[in-house]
């Protein structure tokens, strides 16, 4: 039987499966791309070499009861080279997403070229988003991914608007823009062109090691807007890495992608997070990990301790408890009632990482993602929001 001729089953949402189900499906090993050496430092190129997608079309029968409700869906399809994985080619109506004004974030407006990611990271705090899909937090992040096939298209024309005001757009901030599913749609060029094309600044956060393929754009780029560029690099064993981020390049190949950037004269950004309580944290292995991120020619770091929101707390639990059970208590303890580590241990690891970034000479700023900077944002909101009657105090004129 050929692969196009496997017939596709879609599960039904998770709040239609009986428990033993979803028990089995949460079991289930990732697939992870080949650690050959060419994929090494172009896994995300690799990945898609001589796809038949075409021949993969999932039925249109099977399509509507995989995803009711989309608007935009074109057709979903497979391949061989993504074992396990859906790709579900939506035209989008809008690209430009605006950061809420509660939050804690230092940007206003994202582009997510894809929603879902086959990285499978399974700390990812994205994962809450599918629900909005009505498909699960869980195994459907990782293998129903949805890819906005005209982003570049609706992105130039709503840059185009008299309205825009060039602010910066972030890229990556919800799930990556350079995972493996962009060496076969290569939506990021129009994407970048876009920006760059309306006088845009771009910032881009990646794990993605494809993002070399974009560089001498990026180049071009950093001539006419600001560009920002920094990689996501949490882990520095072998091993733990692949249970964690099973879809991910390795360590390796996302450094020496550091070392490219730098090359190109970017000043490169690592985001050494998420910092995973007994797994990632111990003085000897935070120093290596600086070690080896200034040796790949980075300038700056942004850390900060794992947070976990529900979606991702569920499925991270359940890894613990299948591959680290000895660390079961400690991180129910952390994150049982909580999203974030306790505030004495963000204070410790902040005391004891940083005379570690001064000695690697890395400079350096704390994840701002924690709840106290999200309760600020949220009360300088929640005033900006205030009816005028309320307000006594004289305001200065904004217009």
């Amino acid at each position: 039987m050929r692969a196009a001729d496997v017939p596709v089953r879609r599960p039904m949402p998770a709040r239609f499966r009986c428990d033993h189900e979803l028990a089995g499906r949460r079991s289930g090993a990732h697939p992870r791309p080949n650690d050959g050496p060419a994929l090494d430092i172009y896994s995300n190129v690799r990945s898609t070499v001589g796809m038949r997608w075409s021949g993969q079309e999932v039925g249109a029968e099977e399509r509507t009861q995989a995803l009711l409700g989309m608007s935009g869906l074109v057709r979903s399809v497979r391949t061989p080279e993504f074992q396990g994985v859906t790709f579900h080619e939506v035209t989008a109506k809008s690209a430009l997403n605006r950061v809420p004004a509660a939050s804690s974030m230092p940007f206003d407006w994202t582009v997510n070229p894809y929603r879902g990611c086959s990285h499978a990271c399974v700390y990812c705090f994205a994962r809450s988003t599918h629900r909005y899909l009505d498909l699960d937090a869980g195994a459907d992040f990782d293998q129903q991914v949805i890819v906005k096939i005209n982003v570049a298209e609706v992105l130039r024309a709503e840059l185009s608007k008299r309205s825009w005001g060039r602010e910066m757009v972030a890229l990556g901030t919800n799930t990556d823009p350079y995972q493996r599913a962009e060496g076969r749609y290569g939506l990021m060029p129009g994407i970048l062109s876009a920006l760059a094309d309306s006088g845009t600044p771009i910032s881009i956060l990646t794990k993605g090691t494809l993002l070399r393929r974009d560089l001498p754009q990026l180049q071009q780029a950093a001539e006419r807007v600001p560009v920002d560029l920094s990689l996501s690099i949490a882990v520095f064993d072998d091993e733990l890495q692949k249970s964690v981020e099973p879809g991910t390049p390795t360590t390796a190949a996302r450094l020496a992608t550091v070392r490219a950037a730098a090359d190109a004269g970017f000043r490169v950004t690592v985001f050494l997070m998420p910092i995973m309580p007994w797994l990632t944290d111990s003085d000897a292995q935070l120093d290596e990990a600086l070690a080896r991120i200034a040796e790949a020619g980075a300038a700056h770091i942004v850390f900060g301790a794992l947070h976990l929101r529900p979606g991702a707390k569920e499925w991270f639990l359940e890894w613990i408890e299948r591959e680290h059970p000895e660390l079961v208590t400690g991180y129910r303890r952390f994150y049982g009632n909580a999203s974030y580590a306790p505030a004495a241990y963000r204070k410790n690891l902040a005391q004891r990482i940083r005379p570690l970034l001064r000695r690697h000479g890395l400079g350096s700023e704390e994840d701002e993602d924690q709840p106290e900077q999200r309760r600020r944002a949220a009360d300088v909101a929640a005033r900006r929001s205030a009816p005028a009657a309320l307000d006594l105090m004289p305001q200065p004129a904004l217009f």
